[in-house]
């Protein structure tokens, strides 16, 4: 039996990953001035013109995420380049390594708006992954005059099983709580520093309680637009005028090539449902589920790593891309 000191190393490998393959590539505004377009020789205009949505596109990244670790690899890999050479108007945002998303909606809020401040535009289509998924909900919470639509890649809407078994097994004023908030926040912070915001508030234990049922619950009962009356019921597609969508992979090993495909396998036994490795197919179920059963884990989802990713699925870059035209298409 995988004991929780195992899984706790499977989740620092883990976060890891997806640390070291962040996105970091602007300042906190995000935008990428260059403004790069393929040639048009390259391109028709239709399919330059296939993710120009009306309202800018937001992307906003999971726990232990950055834009780009030290100016190297992206943590949307390739996502990011598609959609603007397709059209988009993107921005990457950066919040807080670990922390509660309170604290992480909040960094996100005043992002955006810094981002509708230089661009013009009303609103924003924000896209959040796994719990950048609570903080894009937490945004449309408060300021839903700023949110065109909302979209959650593998959000952990109900809480994810492999918190709670970490949550089971630690005292948080004792010292197993002790030594996971300063290895967290230690971590965070180092995080930080390579992602150039050097002074991000870092707390390991809030995001853990995020994370878990419980902590999920009580920010459901604040935030609940988008969620189903009960697990794995049938979700609203709206909230008011804004748009909800979801999606999410439910198989952990996808490519042996991929090293932290082992790690997210290991957790899978965590879990009761189908899942990606870290979140549960009916945990991420939020407005309109566009598909729960890709063949994707958790990095998957945002083509990591380095796109070692199923060869008998959809690219990952193609689902962000259809999903900008579908914006699109709905005049958003």
């Amino acid at each position: 039996m995988l004991t929780p000191h195992r899984y706790l190393l499977s989740i620092a490998l883990i976060v890891g990953a997806c640390n070291g393959l962040g996105e970091l590539s602007d300042p906190p505004q995000g935008q990428d001035h260059d403004g790069a377009v393929p040639d048009a020789s390259k391109q028709t205009l239709a399919a330059k013109d296939f993710t120009k949505t009306r309202y800018p596109i937001v992307l906003a990244h999971g726990l232990g995420g950055a834009r780009k670790i030290a100016g190297v690899v992206d943590y949307w890999y390739g996502i990011t380049d598609d959609l603007k050479s397709t059209g988009a108007q993107v921005f990457v945002t950066q919040v807080s390594a670990a922390n509660s998303s309170e604290v992480r909606g909040e960094q996100l809020l005043q992002q955006i708006q810094q981002i509708l401040a230089m661009t013009g535009a009303a609103k924003v289509n924000l896209v959040g992954h796994s719990q950048g998924g609570f903080d894009v909900r937490y945004v449309m919470g408060v300021r839903p005059d700023l949110i065109a639509s909302l979209t959650t890649v593998a959000g952990p809407h109900l809480g994810a099983d492999l918190a709670d078994l970490i949550s089971a097994n630690i005292t948080p004023d004792g010292f197993s709580g002790a030594l996971l908030e300063r290895f967290g926040n230690a971590l965070g912070s180092l995080l930080g520093l390579l992602a150039d915001i050097p002074d991000a508030p870092q707390d390991a234990l809030g995001a853990l309680r995020t994370l878990s049922a419980a902590g999920a619950s009580e920010f459901n009962k604040r935030f609940p637009a988008g969620l189903a009356a009960t697990r794995c019921g049938a979700t609203p597609v709206t909230n008011g005028t804004i748009p909800l969508f979801s999606w999410i992979g439910a198989t952990a090993r996808t490519n042996s090539l991929d090293l932290f495909d082992a790690a997210l396998a290991l957790s899978t036994d965590v879990y009761s449902e189908p899942n990606d490795g870290l979140v549960g197919r009916c945990s991420s179920h939020f407005g309109k589920v566009l598909r729960d059963d890709y063949q994707m884990n958790h990095l998957d989802e945002i083509n990591q790593f380095f796109g070692l990713t199923s060869i008998f699925e959809v690219n990952p870059i193609s689902v962000y891309r259809s999903h900008a035209n579908r914006l699109k298409l709905a005049g958003l």
